[in-house]
């Protein structure tokens, strides 16, 4: 038997890195690597944006993690899948039909990574007492962010670098996604000898749910779960356009209204300040809400996460390409999400609490993937018809209904505070 929190400054930081990265690899170095092999933006927008469809309808099959076998040889098992997945990936690049067979590498490791994310998190809440989730929230988040940005930084870098050595695209990119499916593998076997088994304690067993229909009418029982979904509905309206449209931006030439930067460059400036920047906000974050609550911090949070946008609109909106306005735009935003992010899980997972709340926790973010795919669809034609400057002026519009909704949903003041009183 574990006891609870054991190992977690080991276990937390390279569980969440190795969640972050199959996903930013599914949903955003997928856009690049798209555009660099010739794809259109509308194309581009909608088929990666449908690869969220598995996280959206993971609470389907969350509630068999609760019921059979343990979180951790879940994640375990569904990692090894996503290593393969991509060495997939790998190997269709070059091929005459690679965009179909691709597509269908990345869903399987979309799919095996949205499995990967519902064990991850049940693991998460149930190995950490509530006022160690809180402290690391910020922790989860930032290394989840650090993945994200090795995906847009450093694996990006390596393509522009390989591109730039071989002058064929589908040569660097094919090297590229092989290397990101050894990488995975090495994370897999990490996480075997960092995660400890802390399902083995009778107080895990306990927190099973009896059957899979209790999972979902308990879920939806729960006291103002309409406004809840609403709010998660909306919470990413904004920054789930902004995402599949910023490599576009940012590598389009001028005369398409776009800074025409290179790949090299894009990820030379996601893989640095991007990183350190989205570091301090994550673990800034999670220390605030660990202190103060997360009643203290959640408008500020919200704030964080959507006005960085307003410096996107100005870029494209004045044509500017000097790079030291492109790298502040950047690191606002990367800041921001970072800082802003803190508060959305700690929201999410108080809306779990209770039994079941690895599937409860799996809905939630289910709903969550449903607010950053549906809008992300219509990304690509949204751009179009508007031109960069006008779409970016409409990502900061959209920041205003989880704006509106902020005040009509109910969670405890103090909750995630080190000092609150554990609840049942």
């Amino acid at each position: 038997m574990v006891q609870k929190d054991k190992g977690a400054w080991a276990w937390v930081p390279i569980l969440y890195f190795t969640q972050g990265l199959p996903y930013v690899l599914v949903v955003t170095v997928s856009v690049i690597m798209y555009k660099k092999l010739g794809v259109s933006n509308e194309d581009i927008g909608l088929y990666t944006s449908l690869l969220y469809l598995p996280w959206v309808l993971k609470p389907l099959w969350s509630p068999f993690i609760d019921l059979k076998s343990t979180k951790r040889k879940w994640f375990l098992a569904m990692q090894l899948l996503i290593a393969l997945a991509l060495f997939g990936v790998g190997l269709t690049v070059p091929t005459n039909m690679f965009f179909i067979s691709s597509l269908a590498c990345f869903w399987m490791a979309a799919f095996a990574s949205a499995t990967n994310d519902i064990a991850s998190d049940g693991y998460y809440m149930l190995g950490l007492s509530e006022k160690k989730q809180s402290f690391f929230v910020g922790m989860r988040s930032t290394f989840y962010r650090l993945a994200m940005v090795t995906g847009e930084g450093l694996i990006v870098v390596l393509a522009g670098f390989l591109e730039n050595k071989y002058g064929d695209n589908s040569k660097a990119w094919s090297i590229t996604m092989t290397a990101a499916a050894f990488l995975m593998l090495l994370l897999t076997i990490s996480n075997f000898f960092a995660a400890p088994k802390y399902e083995t304690s009778e107080d895990f067993i306990q927190e099973k749910p009896q059957g899979f229909l209790e999972v979902f009418t308990s879920f939806f029982k729960k006291p103002g779960i309409g406004i809840a979904l609403a709010f998660i509905l909306t919470y990413r309206l904004g920054e789930s356009q902004l995402v599949k449209m910023t490599s576009p931006f940012l590598l389009d030439s001028p005369n398409k209204g776009g800074l025409g930067y290179s790949t090299e460059q894009l990820g030379t400036i996601f893989g640095t300040a991007g990183v350190i920047f989205l570091s301090i906000g994550g673990i800034l974050g999670g220390i605030l809400i660990s202190r103060d609550g997360l009643k203290k911090w959640m408008l500020p949070m919200v704030l964080s996460l959507n006005v960085p946008n307003i410096l996107y609109a100005i870029l494209a909106m004045t044509n500017t390409t000097n790079i030291y306005a492109v790298t502040t735009t950047v690191v606002f935003e990367k800041f921001g999400y970072g800082f802003g992010f803190a508060a959305f899980l700690m929201y999410l997972i108080y809306i779990a609490e209770g039994k079941a709340k690895t599937s409860h926790y799996a809905i939630a973010t289910g709903f969550m993937a449903l607010g950053m795919m549906l809008p992300g669809m219509i990304s690509g034609y949204m751009q179009q018809w508007l031109g960069y400057g006008g779409f970016f002026v409409w990502v900061v519009i959209a920041a205003l209904p989880s704006l509106f909704l902020l005040k009509f949903i109910t969670y405890p003041a103090d909750f995630g505070k080190k000092t609150a009183a554990p609840r049942e």
